[in-house]
């Protein structure tokens, strides 16, 4: 039997190559796709007020699959319809990311809602604890409010007067607002003026 002569081993090896790199291609870009979509903060069905992003249809069967399977890795309790829509912010209103080094002052208003909170939470969407034997958390039945009706809260390490929501540590943030029996969880536009700016204030060195 005669043995292949080099070209022909050599051929056969560059199209096994090239299979190979063809498959790794397909499935590591499929992958990496799937793990774009599934931690991308906007996505199908997105609905973005500003900073704020919320997902109107995750807690209905109408949601699509990629929100599917991100509420179900992340373990998050979704919130239907009729029962309320939460919105997650990672950056401040002019774009830049929330760091917990810096101060913040969110003001302006919130859409009309039976009750709301609001917490700090890492990238994962956990709370963050506040370190002063208090939850880095307030809710619409604690806040105090500007003669306008209007609220101001400042978000950050130091202590500050009026509300404020304490955290901790270092990095990368977000906020978390979730309106309860709201009419925004049933409409299809959410205004920019409908929720609070998210605004940078002095930012510490460590």
């Amino acid at each position: 039997m005669a043995r292949p002569s080099p070209a022909r081993l050599n051929m056969f090896f560059r199209t096994i190559f090239l299979i190979a790199l063809v498959l790794a291609i397909a499935v590591g870009g499929g992958a990496a796709s799937v793990w774009y979509a599934l931690k991308a903060p906007e996505g199908f069905g997105a609905l973005r007020a500003g900073p704020w992003t919320a997902f109107p249809d995750l807690g209905t069967p109408q949601a699509e699959p990629y929100s599917k399977a991100r509420t179900a890795r992340d373990g998050i309790l979704t919130l239907g319809r009729a029962e309320g829509l939460s919105f997650t912010a990672q950056t401040d209103s002019a774009g830049a990311p929330l760091d917990l080094r810096c101060i913040y002052q969110i003001t302006g208003d919130t859409p009309a809602a039976r009750f709301w909170t609001l917490y700090a939470a890492n990238a994962a969407l956990t709370p963050l604890a506040s370190g002063h034997q208090r939850p880095a958390a307030l809710h619409s039945m604690q806040l105090l409010r500007q003669p306008d009706n209007s609220m101001v809260i400042t978000a950050g390490r130091p202590a500050a007067p009026g509300n404020w929501l304490p955290v901790t540590g270092t990095g990368p943030f977000a906020l978390v607002l979730t309106l309860y029996d709201t009419p925004a969880a049933s409409s299809a536009e959410t205004r920019e003026t409908d929720l609070p700016r998210i605004e940078r204030g002095f930012c510490a060195d460590a």
